[in-house]
C-alpha cells in the first residue's frame, strides 16, 4: 500500500536518494535542491511516496506563472528503480494535481514523455500557445505538455523559477 504525502525538510536525505537512484545521477537531486532554496520557485508542492518500506518515490512542482494566472511545473518526479511500473508515479501526480487544483493553480506543464504523461491528461502544450521559458527544438517539441486546471488558461510563455529557467534543461 502505497500513502502519499507532502514531504518536509526531514526527508530531504530520502527525497535525495530516491532521485539519484531513479536517474543514475546527481542532476535532478541537485535540481530538486536548488529548487527547495529557490526563493522564485515558492510555493513548491513536494510529495513523497512511501510504502511499508519506507520513501520510495517523489515528485516536486515549482511555481510558475502564464498569462498573469497562477501556474506550476511538475518536475522532477522520481521512483526508487525496484519499484517503478507499480503506479507510484501515478499516485504522485494524480495527488499533486488534486492540490494544485485546489490551490487555484490554472495549469500544470512538464517537460516529459508525452505517452506517459497523457495518461494524466497532459497534452501538447504548443497546440493551446502556451511557450516553454526556453525554445524546444524537434524532435523534443512534442514532450513539452501540460493540463488545464480550469477552463481557461490563457496562453504566452510561461515563467519559471530561476533554478529553472536554464536553457541548458530545456535541451534533450
Amino acid at each position: 500500500m502505497i500513502r502519499v504525502r507532502e514531504a518536509n525538510a526531514a526527508d530531504r536525505a530520502s527525497v535525495q536518494e530516491i532521485h539519484r537512484a531513479a536517474f543514475g545521477q546527481d542532476d535532478e537531486a541537485a535540481l530538486v535542491d536548488a529548487l527547495f532554496q529557490d526563493a522564485t520557485a515558492q510555493p513548491v508542492l513536494s510529495l513523497l511516496a512511501e510504502a511499508q518500506a519506507g520513501a520510495v518515490g517523489h515528485i516536486l512542482f515549482s511555481a510558475a506563472r502564464i498569462a498573469g494566472r497562477k501556474a506550476a511545473l511538475l518536475g522532477p518526479l522520481a521512483v526508487w528503480p525496484a519499484c517503478q511500473r507499480k503506479a507510484i508515479g501515478a499516485a504522485l501526480i494524480t495527488e499533486g494535481l488534486a492540490r494544485l487544483r485546489d490551490d487555484g493553480v490554472a495549469a500544470v506543464f512538464v517537460f516529459g514523455d508525452p505517452a506517459y504523461y497523457g495518461r494524466f491528461g497532459f497534452g501538447p502544450a504548443h497546440a493551446h500557445g502556451m511557450e516553454p521559458p526556453h525554445p524546444v527544438e524537434e524532435p523534443w517539441r512534442d514532450a513539452w505538455r501540460m493540463v488545464g486546471l480550469v477552463p481557461e488558461t490563457g496562453s504566452g510563455r510561461l515563467t519559471v523559477a530561476q533554478s529553472f529557467d536554464d536553457p541548458v534543461l530545456w535541451r534533450v
